[in-house]
This record gives C-alpha cells, sequence and structure tokens, in this order.
C-alpha cells in the first residue's frame, strides 16, 4: 500500500503562500522562480503558482502538470540525501509550458539540491560572469 500513498503533499491555503514569499528563500531560474523555506514537518510539501500572464488554461495546465512531475522525482531524491524537510513554492514562468519536466528536473537537481544541502552552487565556470582578464570588448 505503500507505493500507492500520496505522491507529495500540497500547498492550499493562501497564508502559507504568502508566508513562503515573505520568508522563504528564492532560487530563480529559466523556467521557475522557487521560494522555499525549512518545515518542522514529516514530508516536503509543494504549491504551485500559474498566473494569466503565461497563457490560457491549456499553458498553465501544463506548466502545473510540468512541474509537478519533476517535483515527484526530485522529493524521492531529496529525501534519500538529506533528514531536511522543506515548504516549496514554485513560480511558472512564459517558457514552462514549453519546457520537458526532465529540463525543469535538471534546473531542480543543479540550482535548488545544492542551496537545500548548503554546498556552493558554483563550480567556477567561465560563464558566471567572472572576468578572466581577456576582454575582447575593449
Amino acid at each position: 500500500m505503500g507505493e500507492f500513498s500520496k505522491r507529495f503533499y500540497v500547498i492550499k491555503k493562501d497564508r502559507e503562500f504568502r508566508f513562503l514569499f515573505r520568508k522563504g528563500s528564492c532560487c530563480p531560474s529559466y523556467g521557475f522562480v522557487c521560494y522555499y523555506r525549512q518545515s518542522n514537518r514529516r514530508r516536503n510539501r509543494c504549491g504551485i503558482v500559474t498566473g494569466k500572464k503565461i497563457g490560457n488554461a491549456v499553458k498553465r495546465n501544463r506548466s502545473r502538470r510540468v512541474i509537478r512531475e519533476a517535483f515527484r522525482i526530485f522529493d524521492n531524491e531529496l529525501a534519500a540525501v538529506t533528514d531536511k524537510r522543506f515548504d516549496f513554492v514554485f513560480v511558472a514562468r512564459d517558457k514552462t509550458p514549453t519546457l520537458s519536466s526532465t529540463r525543469i528536473l535538471g534546473t531542480m537537481r543543479s540550482k535548488l539540491k545544492p542551496m537545500l544541502l548548503g554546498a556552493p552552487s558554483g563550480k567556477g565556470r567561465s560563464g558566471d560572469g567572472e572576468s578572466d582578464g581577456n576582454d575582447s570588448s575593449r
């Protein structure tokens, strides 16, 4: 029966969304913006916000489905790595309906997971805006 339990718990109350927007940490990315905060609950919780700027109802529903599926996998990976539990709110962007769930999952792994585990996310790549002294634009 454990296989058919709830995939993850959902944030539904407006005051919980507003609390995370105000007090949570922000992690912006290409496909979504994530607000997160550590909680004392037994499970991770997720809320998804899609505004009317995303498009029509079909695009908004696709955005929610894509983020939900990526979070379902990410939640299992996060639970295996750490005992900490978090509340997440994902805000969809206008590019979200065109992205696949695997791309969203990759973004969660590369940007969000290091922030949650406390590891530095930057690997010192040259595309991070750092100058290596060879500026050809002068």
